[in-house]
């Protein structure tokens, strides 16, 4: 069994709303709501093994708020408070937040350090591990391509640029209007090809060993997993990788707080989960997954729903 929760974006603020300015944002109670799903999972029986944080632990504004070092401690502080290990995606507000280089420093590098088991750039937060027997968790970087937290003169920045304006015209990078592929976004961000081909071999080792895998991301990279602008840059090559092979089961996003399920046509199930954020007070946002020979279970708390995924 494990916990799953996404987009936090906590700040110490007053209560405010989207970039549409109609949904409202509860950057304080976010804190509250984490320490809730905490409690609940240290008292889950039989014990969790683990907890998946889906990205954007902390909100962007905290970067102008010259707070972002000292929010961070915070959710980290919250987290902490587990006894067991806890697997980080890295999201469009960490970014905000902190270079790349930077969250290589942080508690939110949960990629293991030395040995091989991600990309050959330590920069790229990208890495699998075994769960349980037969078991594998394979965490995204679905910034990788990206330009954010990136220096503008390096060559990652530069490609990204280019990417991202042959396919947005559109003087605010961040606005999808008029896109034929909405995706193209700011916010959002894809993969390298030397992540993809890393990817390819970790599945075809857990072909090899009859394994199951979890895949891990901000961003979701399902078409129906998500509302159309939430989706990775070159979502279509992930999914290529993915199917491909037979060994995953299940890929889980954040980045849409709306979030969304669909079981795709090899049987792979995409699950994005509900945001932290947008919840009401009163509310919450989390789940506890439990894995089962046959199928995964997830009991929701608050606005998530309980979903069966049989493999």
């Amino acid at each position: 069994a494990f916990g799953v929760i996404a987009d936090i974006q906590f700040a110490d603020a007053e209560d405010g709303h989207d970039f549409g300015g109609c949904r409202r944002r509860y950057y304080r109670h976010s804190l509250r709501l984490l320490r809730e799903a905490v409690r609940a999972w240290a008292d889950e029986s039989p014990p969790i093994d683990f907890v998946l944080q889906l990205g954007d632990s902390i909100d962007g504004q905290n970067v102008r708020r010259g707070e972002a070092e000292s929010a961070l401690q915070q959710v980290l502080a919250v987290l902490g408070e587990l006894s067991v290990p806890v697997h980080h995606a890295w999201g469009n507000h960490e970014l905000y937040n902190f270079s790349r280089s930077r969250l290589v420093h942080t508690g939110l590098y949960s990629r293991p350090a030395g040995g091989s088991d991600g990309p050959a750039d330590r920069e790229c937060h990208a890495y699998h591990c075994s769960l349980a027997p037969r078991l594998r968790l394979v965490v995204l970087d679905t910034y990788d391509a990206s330009t954010l937290g990136t220096d503008p003169g390096s060559p990652r920045y530069q490609e990204s640029l280019r990417v991202l304006r042959e396919k947005n015209p559109n003087d605010d990078l961040n606005s999808p209007a008029g896109l034929k592929e909405p995706y193209f976004v700011a916010f959002n961000g894809g993969f390298s090809q030397a992540q993809l081909d890393w990817f390819d071999e970790v599945l075809k080792f857990s072909d090899e060993n009859q394994e199951k895998v979890i895949v891990m991301g901000h961003v979701p990279i399902h078409p129906c997993a998500s509302n159309g602008v939430c989706l990775a840059w070159n979502y279509e090559a992930a999914l290529s990788v993915i199917h491909s092979h037979r060994c995953v089961v299940c890929v889980l996003a954040g980045h849409l707080h709306d979030g969304a399920y669909c079981l795709d046509s090899h049987g792979v199930h995409h699950l994005t989960l509900e945001g932290v954020i947008e919840t009401p007070p009163e509310s919450n946002a989390f789940g506890t997954i439990y894995v089962y020979e046959d199928k995964m279970v997830l009991k929701g708390s608050g606005r998530i729903p309980d979903r069966v995924m049989h493999f």
